[in-house]
């Protein structure tokens, strides 16, 4: 494990501040975060995206897919790589294979073999995930990845713990993380998930945290300005120098923010 697992991490004050971008409401920030990543699809060359499932990211993709309908989100140079996938076949209704076929995937102009997920059901999860490390690192580091946070302050599967793993990993889902799973709709929940790790995470070139509503207000403000701890495994994400947070007023609520930091959107 690195330093940075030993939950001794510290801010240096002389690194930059994330951007933190405050909107009125939850659909005002999820346009916002997805004008963001048109914005790089729109530049030249192969663009490489990091991106997340869950519910947070519904309106931001419904927003991309109407950005693209409008010629503004091409996706044709596009190469995406999924943060997680829980333990079950990438064609079970329960996948996020699935769900981001459903809300992305299957409404814009990017090729299947452009899609990289790693496969929940393989026989052999560490193996797999050492498949998928390996193309992440051929290709090269991604020009943006998406996440969110958890009410437990999770990014991606990576659960509070003693210590994260810094690579692609199988892990085990918290008692909270399986909850809200539940409440989305799954049934019967998992209890294992594959997951990248927090240190291929932040080799992406920038990171986009969208976070809304009252439940991602402690831990947001805990990851952006409590230490930096594997106990609170989003609060790595302040260690990037490229990191863009879009939250709604009341994700933002307990944020001290300066009145340049705002954005009414």
């Amino acid at each position: 494990m690195t330093g940075r697992d030993s939950g001794l991490g510290t801010r240096d004050s002389k690194s930059k501040s994330p951007s933190i971008r405050v909107f009125p409401d939850a659909g005002a920030a999820a346009r916002a975060a997805a004008e963001h990543l048109a914005s790089v699809l729109r530049q030249r060359g192969p663009r490489r995206v990091v991106l997340a499932s869950g519910r947070t990211m519904v309106p931001v993709y419904r927003e991309l897919v109407r950005l693209h309908r409008s010629g503004r989100a091409p996706f044709f140079r596009c190469s995406t790589w999924n943060l997680d996938e829980l333990a079950v076949s990438p064609g079970d209704p329960r996948s996020f294979r699935t769900f981001m076929e459903s809300h992305l995937f299957g409404k814009v102009d990017l090729a299947p073999g452009r899609i990289h997920f790693l496969r929940g059901d393989a026989p052999d999860r560490p193996r797999e995930c050492r498949r998928f490390e390996r193309e992440l690192a051929r290709v090269g580091p991604p020009d943006l990845a998406l996440v969110g946070i958890g009410v437990n302050g999770h990014v991606a599967y990576l659960e509070p713990s003693r210590a994260l793993p810094p690579r692609t990993s199988p892990v085990r889902l918290s008692a909270s993380t399986r909850r809200r799973l539940a409440e989305d709709g799954l049934d019967p929940v998992p209890r294992e998930a594959l997951t990248m790790g927090i240190e291929t995470i932040l080799e992406a070139r920038e990171i986009v945290l969208v976070a809304v509503g009252k439940e991602k207000a402690k831990p947001l403000a805990a990851a952006l300005t409590g230490p930096i701890t594997p106990r609170l495994p989003a609060s790595f994400l302040s260690l990037h120098s490229g990191l863009t947070v879009y939250a709604d007023a009341e994700a933002a609520n307990l944020l001290r923010l300066s009145a340049a930091g705002r954005c009414g959107g």
